[in-house]
């Protein structure tokens, strides 16, 4: 099934099996198991895996029709939520490396596409500071 012409239902499938360990291991703070790519998904261009490029958010109207999705918009607030539980640990210790460098990016993207401030606007300076600067600039570019 598409959304507004996106197949958003490759994310549907991906977390149905793990959504529920996934929010546990938020919830934990301290991610486990392998699922970044489908729960907080980036902008394409900055992964290379193939689990990147085909879990890739191709441009700001996939983002905003991600957050529009009545399951997936919710279950990525819930998310961000869940690690904003946790502000006396760092988003390394959350999630390790690289996948804390893909959290900034997520939050980077779906505030640029509108994304409520609470939680991301709180998630990205809390954990960050600053933006993801490299999704700022494909941004830019996709302008």
């Amino acid at each position: 099934m598409e959304s507004d012409g996106f197949d958003l239902e490759r994310f549907v499938e991906a977390q149905a099996p793990v959504y529920s360990d996934v929010l546990r291991e938020l919830r934990d703070g301290r991610k486990r198991t392998h699922w970044m790519w489908f729960i907080f998904p980036q902008l394409s261009g900055l992964g290379h895996s193939p689990m990147a490029q085909y879990y890739g958010i191709a441009s700001l109207d996939e983002a905003r029709a991600y957050l529009a999705h009545p399951l997936l918009g919710p279950r990525l607030t819930e998310c961000v939520e869940a690690v904003l539980t946790h502000p006396e640990r760092s988003a390394n210790a959350i999630f390790g490396i690289p996948d804390d460098a893909k959290f900034r990016s997520c939050l980077t993207l779906f505030l640029a596409a509108g994304a409520a401030e609470h939680p991301f606007g709180a998630a990205l300076p809390h954990f960050y500071g600053s933006p993801d600067p490299r999704t700022l600039s494909l941004l830019g570019a996709e302008r």
